[in-house]
């Protein structure tokens, strides 16, 4: 049995027979399009035929949306033998298909030629809002003070609100040495003083008594990194000094 395709028109003889299977007529290679199909007076349906999913694939079908909405990309199913580029069972690339409104069939090579499975219907991309995700989106945006961050900057920490709040944290408590929960509540720049104290992500906080915490000197030496860099939150009013308020 056959165990792979070797040239692109392998693929031609067994999606022909499975379009023809459901009525149409099938030509290849009319003025440059690989496969054109027409049944009644029904849109053409256009397949384009590739040995591997690629980029040049993809804006090849993109170019075909000129003239039908019924345009697929074909390539071999992914099988025992390791197929390059970019495989058509990855996630992304499905929803890259589908949002561009072209459809997907794979051919298994078989004794007779090959199995057609069709993976996405060319259909008009409707997508779906993720509202949850673009809830946090917007709610980091609000929280976020100034815009300490350059897009598209990557393998450096992003200064994050959690990140500014917890700054916000270490710079009142160096201050005055020690600050309590209570009052860096009541200071009104850190509202969630006692989760991001108890959670200690950046190892920047030290307990020395209940409720009151101190800055590590991971804090002190991360706070003059931020500062060098001009990303520190600005922080108002100061915290009143021990035996003030």
């Amino acid at each position: 049995m056959k165990t792979r395709f070797s040239l692109e028109s392998d693929l031609y003889p067994p999606i022909k027979a499975f379009l023809e299977t459901q009525g149409y007529q099938v030509k290849g290679e009319i003025h440059g399009c690989d496969l054109v199909a027409t049944r009644g007076k029904e849109p053409p349906v256009i397949v384009e035929l590739k040995l591997a999913f690629s980029m040049g694939l993809l804006l090849q079908g993109i170019d075909r949306l000129a003239l039908t909405d019924h345009v697929y990309l074909a390539v071999p199913a992914p099988g025992g033998t390791r197929v390059q580029g970019m495989s058509v069972h990855r996630s992304d690339i499905r929803k890259l298909c589908r949002r561009l409104g072209l459809g997907l069939m794979t051919v298994m090579p078989t004794r007779r030629g090959g199995h057609v499975e069709v993976l996405l219907d060319p259909v008009p991309y409707q997508p779906r809002k993720a509202t949850k995700r673009l809830t946090r989106l917007l709610g980091e945006h609000t929280r976020r003070a100034g815009d300490p961050n350059r897009g598209g900057v990557t393998r450096t920490p992003l200064m994050t609100a959690y990140r500014q709040e917890a700054l916000r944290c270490a710079l009142l408590i160096r201050q005055t040495g020690t600050a309590t929960t209570k009052v860096l509540r009541e200071s009104g720049v850190v509202p969630n003083a006692t989760k991001i104290l108890q959670a200690d992500y950046y190892g920047w906080f030290e307990r020395v008594a209940r409720g009151c915490y101190r800055i590590t000197e991971k804090a002190g030496t991360d706070i003059q990194r931020y500062e060098a860099a001009g990303t520190l939150p600005v922080i108002f009013p100061p915290l009143p000094k021990a035996g003030q308020g």
